[in-house]
């Protein structure tokens, strides 16, 4: 296998590339959870037809495969006057995708929130968004760690399919090199390589972030 070859002649691009895939999924998982988060709220304190357009939404988005979402707002977007760059909406598309399930995942964080607490909260003249910053927030956090992180690192592979829309991330660079050298083992061995260095880091640092919560609830007077 050509590794010095590899290393010599696309490694600074390569390393441009897994930059620009962190990059993408660092803010997509941000702006994601923020809009998860967002329609949970809404399920949970907006009126009946509001939560049933959001349960519309929720539906479309996860029974449709990124790919086809994608395509329908990079190509599709100019049609109804959206136009965005390859960088802007390969964010955005990721954005809405993880939206959903995000969305469900603090919904599930909220109900594992035990019902006594916000009573008391309302007992004791809490206003409710005070109980959400203070109560329902925090404790749900806590229970949904784990999916968020699982969550998170589903999206890494995601980003993957943001080549189509010629957003120069690691495996566009991937594809070009193979298409150039031929190399083509080399160049998804690399692929894998890279994503499996991010995902393993993610985990990890899930792991850390999961156990020194656990201890400061556990260790709390």
């Amino acid at each position: 296998m050509e590794w010095q070859f590899i290393i010599d002649n696309y490694g600074p691009m390569l390393l441009r590339g897994f930059r620009l895939t962190i990059i993408c999924w660092l803010l997509g998982s941000l702006f994601s959870m923020m809009l998860g988060l967002a329609i949970a709220l809404v399920q949970r304190y907006a009126p009946a037809p509001v939560r049933w357009l959001i349960q519309v939404y929720i539906e479309i988005i996860r029974g449709t495969p990124f790919l086809v979402q994608l395509f329908v707002l990079y190509y599709g977007g100019p049609l109804v006057g959206l136009r965005l760059d390859a960088i802007p909406a390969g964010l955005l598309g990721l954005t809405i995708y993880g939206s959903p399930y995000f969305a469900e995942i603090f919904r599930s964080g909220f109900r594992a929130v035990p019902l006594g607490q916000i009573e008391a909260a309302r007992a004791i003249g809490m206003a409710e968004p005070v109980i959400i910053r203070r109560i329902l927030l925090p404790l749900a956090l806590v229970s949904s760690l784990p999916a968020l992180v699982n969550f998170s690192i589903i999206l890494t592979k995601e980003t993957v399919i943001l080549s189509i829309i010629t957003v120069p991330e690691l495996r566009y660079q991937v594809e070009r090199m193979s298409t150039e050298t031929f190399l083509y083992l080399e160049a998804y061995f690399v692929l894998a390589l890279f994503f499996w260095l991010l995902v393993e880091t993610i985990s990890r640092l899930g792991r850390r972030l999961e156990a020194r919560i656990t201890h400061y609830l556990t260790e709390r007077p």
